[in-house]
């Protein structure tokens, strides 16, 4: 694998720690990051991702997603009420090493602007260019996403609009280029 293709290449297990000071709700965001496939550890134990409600751990050094929390020290921002896709989109976002933005706000999510929406890229969207990354035919990156070969080419004709790109190559490569020098907004 080429040393770009490494650069975003996003691991299906991640390691995720859950910071909540109420028991009922770090109770739930655990229950999130198990049922979207990571491994939850504690606060203490090593972690790829740190998963944050209300507040940040403090002297936290490691990569954090924010619920509710308007911190730009932090990779990853969401709202409180973030559902579970966007909670599973935003660990593997910044697993990928992509800093994770969106409005923080009483009410959830706010509008995209429509100069934005080509720039988004769906949390399959990442799986399929994780896989390209490797170097799997779109034969083999449907059957580990467990989906038709047509939407597989449905998501890489995706990508490459999304990523000005004409090849697997090129689109891998933008997207590593794209991680370096852009805040990812869902």
């Amino acid at each position: 694998m080429s040393e770009v293709a490494s650069d975003i290449v996003v691991a299906s297990r991640l390691r995720v720690a859950v910071h909540a000071a109420d028991s009922l709700r770090r109770t739930a965001l655990c229950k999130v990051v198990a049922e979207a496939g990571h491994i939850v550890v504690g606060l203490q134990d090593e972690a790829d991702i740190v998963l944050a409600d209300g507040s940040r751990p403090t002297e936290e050094v490691r990569n954090v997603i924010g619920l509710g929390i308007a911190d730009d020290r932090l990779r990853g921002a969401l709202p409180r009420e973030a559902d579970p896709r966007q909670i599973d989109a935003a660990i593997r976002a910044v697993a990928a090493g992509l800093i994770v933005r969106a409005p923080v706000r009483e009410n959830g999510f706010g509008a995209t602007r429509e100069s934005e929406g080509h720039a988004l890229l769906t949390p399959r969207e990442l799986e399929v260019l994780a896989a390209l990354a490797e170097g799997m035919t779109n034969k083999a990156i449907a059957r580990r996403l467990e989906i038709s070969l047509h939407t597989v080419k449905f998501h890489v004709e995706s990508l490459f609009r999304k990523l000005g790109a004409r090849t697997r190559t090129e689109a891998v490569a933008k997207a590593a280029e794209r991680r370096r020098s852009e805040i990812i907004m869902l």
